[in-house]
């Protein structure tokens, strides 16, 4: 696994990142042309970058492996059910599993607190050891609601070889950037040039 390139070598967010994070979640590991692979949760620093840029997680959060692998182990499992959703297979009981537990651990309704000066108030605490619970559980309910949502038939897989990325289908588009399209479409035109004739 590579540490991220240089920004013009990592395609921008699929279609469908700026309303689902989960699908950016799903996308941070990504295969590029040349036998590159970038993985924006390979270390505990960059899966800390990746958390704290998408609101999930503060600049001081302190990731470590273990929390990095949690997050790269959820990754997997949302990819398990994005493909199995996108390929209309049943959905591996192991990663319905995953999802449902992280979703679980986190409380979802602020605490109730009392100041002896100021009386009664509510607030969602967050030590340290609950942000990745958090974080496991907000991208856990996106990728739920993604995908029993009604953008779920939009999911799809990008079709340029050998990107691994998903994005939310917008008419014909079937790529998640426009370099990927124009890969696939130079491909397709070496195809038909390549192809022996018939006569």
């Amino acid at each position: 696994m590579s540490e991220i390139p240089a920004v013009e070598s990592v395609p921008s967010p699929a279609p469908g990142a700026q309303d689902h994070l989960a699908l950016d979640f799903v996308n941070s590991a990504i295969a590029l042309p040349g036998g590159q692979f970038v993985d924006f949760l390979g270390t505990p620093e960059s899966a800390n970058r990746w958390l704290t840029g998408h609101g999930l997680a503060p600049a001081d959060a302190g990731v470590r492996e273990m929390c990095a692998a949690q997050l790269r182990s959820m990754r997997e499992h949302l990819r398990a059910l994005f493909a199995a959703r996108v390929e209309g297979l049943p959905a591996l009981p192991a990663a319905l599993s995953a999802v449902n537990d992280a979703m679980s651990k986190a409380p979802t309704a602020a605490l109730l607190y009392w100041d002896e000066k100021n009386g009664p108030y509510r607030a969602a605490p967050c030590p340290t050891n609950e942000i990745l619970d958090r974080a496991l559980a907000t991208l856990a309910a996106d990728a739920a609601d993604l995908l029993t949502g009604p953008d779920a038939d939009r999911l799809t897989g990008c079709r340029s070889s050998p990107c691994n990325r998903y994005l939310l289908r917008n008419g014909r588009r079937h790529w998640c950037s426009t370099r990927c399209g124009d890969r696939a479409r130079a491909a397709r035109s070496y195809a038909r040039r390549t192809q022996p004739k018939t006569d």
